[in-house]
């Protein structure tokens, strides 16, 4: 996959690749990332692309500025309220949650604000590191608003009911080590580290890992939330002979057998 071409920052999301790791930034800064039509467009089209690319193994995504995303464009939400059609903002077609359904390890680096929108896109990945001082709010119940595309979902299953409730109900700003607590995020990073940590981890995912079984993983997890005990067990025996009988099986065997690093094939998802 190839870097943005665009003069730089003219792009709303910015595409550069490190290895085996894309690096997306989300790349509004003047208006703290807000999510508008064209930067939602631009970041699935870009995840796409990643996920049809081999060379691309692991994704990073993080903000440009001073904030991660601060939720939805205020420009646009008056817009709907004046036209009186709220359609678009829940029949979307790819659907909000596109990046929950990603194929390969999805990494938040969140550098600020996550907000509204914003935060449920940060929980749409994989694993969140995040600066001590970022700040988190859902945001919705000041607004009048729901909890959106899922977050009444995503929530418990992150942190429990209770805590989940507190999140959605008060709308209160939780700062990042909050976060941390809380189990929304997953690393505490200095700002000036955040996105080389996030970084190296997502290189020790590409460089060591298999694409073919981190997938496997991602759709077991999201599957297994509708299943009973006994029917994850019966599909990972299902996967877990599919997976015995991959020629990634054997180069994993082979190379901690060898003491060396594997070398596993790149996957190409349609």
């Amino acid at each position: 996959m190839t870097e943005t071409t665009a003069p730089p920052g003219t792009e709303v999301v910015l595409a550069r690749q490190q290895g085996g790791v894309l690096i997306l930034t989300l790349n509004r800064p003047d208006r703290l990332n807000a999510w508008n039509e064209s930067l939602e467009q631009r970041y699935f089209a870009l995840l796409d692309e990643a996920e049809s690319d081999p060379e691309v193994r692991a994704v990073v995504v993080t903000g440009a500025g001073r904030g991660f995303c601060a939720g939805a464009d205020m420009d646009d939400l008056r817009a709907l309220v004046e036209t009186g059609d709220f359609t678009t903002m829940v029949r979307r077609d790819p659907p909000r949650y596109r990046p929950l359904l990603f194929g390969k390890p999805l990494v938040a680096a969140i550098n600020g604000a996550a907000a509204g929108l914003g935060l449920i896109e940060a929980l749409y990945c994989d694993v969140r590191f995040s600066t001590p001082k970022a700040k988190f709010t859902a945001a919705f119940s000041r607004l009048g608003l729901i909890g959106e595309y899922g977050a009444a979902w995503l929530l418990p299953r992150l942190v429990g009911r209770s805590r989940a409730l507190d999140i959605l109900l008060s709308s209160r700003v939780i700062l990042g080590e909050e976060a941390f607590q809380l189990g929304l995020v997953d690393r505490i990073v200095a700002p000036e580290m955040l996105l080389d940590a996030a970084v190296a981890y997502a290189e020790e995912l590409a460089d060591n890992c298999s694409p073919a079984a981190m997938r496997t993983i991602k759709r077991q997890l999201i599957q297994a939330n509708d299943s009973t005990f006994a029917e994850a067990i019966d599909e990972s025996d299902r996967l877990m002979l599919e997976a015995l009988e991959s020629p990634d099986f054997n180069q994993g065997l082979e190379s901690y057998l060898e003491g060396r690093p594997p070398t596993f094939s790149g996957l190409a998802i349609s």
